[in-house]
């Protein structure tokens, strides 16, 4: 665990059941023209449409079919700067939330957004701070609301990319458990599972710290007893409250320690397929904790990550005993509960494997794993998950 750290988050954070109703009094300091974007599904907006109806203000809506990328990106830009808005709200899940903090990064800031972007653009910094960001989530599962970046398809590259910058970080994150009652079992499902690797992957990370590691056994614990109680009852009031709060937890901790290579692979699988981030997390997740196990063990058996990881099994099983064979037995086991499919089912092929693994090695997100695994590693996760 690193000696010095440092920790960044959303300006306030606003969180139980029926907060949503304190965006009366929050937005009115933030602005009035507003832009508004949404997803596609999850919580109906309309509770949100009545609020800004009684405050008076304008808003302009953007709806994000899907995931966003950049073509919807530009086009969605072009909206923001004709309407001039003075604030973003951003209302559904990560696709929406990403979307409404890369809109506001964006809006004040010249250029193309290449310009800004990792990986396969120039990662210029932002120039200039980014427009306020409502952030309210309607899923629990990616924590964006609490991050300092948005995840964006490139087609031409076939690949997920993140733009990042501290000025992205929400300055209002409004989580309302609620929002989440009506989403199906199968989101639950994949979203649950994210929230669950957001808090394993960052606390075996090579940059977890002292305040991440507060967040990460507590949003395990939470989603341990929880996940499953949400997936068979979505108005389960202690269970939403539970993942929303570990999905938060795991925003907290990923923006501050890193995640791993289930989001290493989750960035090129995403650009690559058809695949809902959520659900590729969750069809990875065992077996890449299985490898970065044996991993350790072979080559790093000192490293403090296995004693995290047996403590994770130990918060997870509910056990005093259990060991990190225990953990890989639950989370397969929680994934065959939940129903996730493979990765075969997203049109993923053992023939695309050495492309995967090309691209993933390149993902930030694999930067901060527990172990540097090799390609014939990464290549092995792969072939047992399709």
């Amino acid at each position: 665990m690193p000696a010095h750290f440092d920790f960044a988050t959303a300006g306030r954070i606003v969180f139980g059941a029926g907060v949503l109703q304190q965006l009366k009094d929050i937005l009115p300091a933030l602005g009035h023209n507003i832009l508004l974007v949404t997803g596609s599904g999850g919580a109906n907006p309309e509770r949100l449409h009545t609020l800004l109806r009684e405050l008076g203000v304008n808003w302009l809506p953007v709806q994000v079919i899907g995931e966003p990328d950049l073509r919807f990106l530009y086009a969605a830009l072009e909206q923001a700067r004709a309407a001039q808005p003075d604030v973003v709200v951003a209302f559904g899940g990560g696709s929406a939330l990403d979307t409404g903090k890369a809109l506001a990064a964006l809006f004040p800031n010249p250029g193309d957004p290449l310009d800004y972007l990792e990986v396969v653009g120039n990662n210029q910094p932002l120039r200039t701070p980014a427009l306020p960001v409502v952030a309210i989530p309607t899923t629990a599962g990616t924590g964006s609301e609490v991050t300092r970046n948005a995840v964006l398809a490139v087609p031409q590259q076939k690949v997920k990319v993140s733009l990042r910058s501290p000025w992205m970080l929400p300055r209002v994150a409004i989580i309302d458990p609620e929002l989440t009652y009506s989403l199906p079992p199968e989101i639950t499902a994949s979203t649950g599972m994210d929230a669950l690797t957001q808090v394993l992957e960052p606390f075996v990370s090579i940059r977890a710290n002292a305040i991440t590691d507060v967040f990460c056994r507590d949003g395990l614990l939470r989603a341990g007893r929880s996940l499953r109680a949400a997936f068979e009852d979505g108005h389960n009031p202690a269970a939403r409250e539970d993942m929303a709060l570990a999905s938060l937890f795991g925003g907290l901790a990923l923006a501050n320690a890193g995640l791993g290579a289930v989001h290493g692979f989750a960035s090129p699988l995403c650009g690559m397929y058809p695949a809902p981030h959520g659900a590729v997390c969750a069809a990875l997740l065992a077996e890449t904790t299985r490898i970065n196990i044996r991993a350790l063990e072979q080559r790093e058996p000192a490293s403090p990550a296995l004693d995290r990881y047996s403590e994770a099994a130990r918060i997870l099983t509910g056990r005093p005993v259990a060991a990190r064979k225990d953990l890989v037995t639950f989370l397969a086991e929680l994934t065959a509960a939940l129903r996730i499919p493979p990765l075969g089912d997203w049109g993923v092929h053992a023939a695309d494997v050495p492309a995967v693994v090309e691209k993933a090695a390149l993902a930030s997100s694999i930067k901060a794993n527990s172990i540097r695994l090799t390609p014939e590693e990464l290549a092995e996760i792969l072939e047992t998950c399709i």
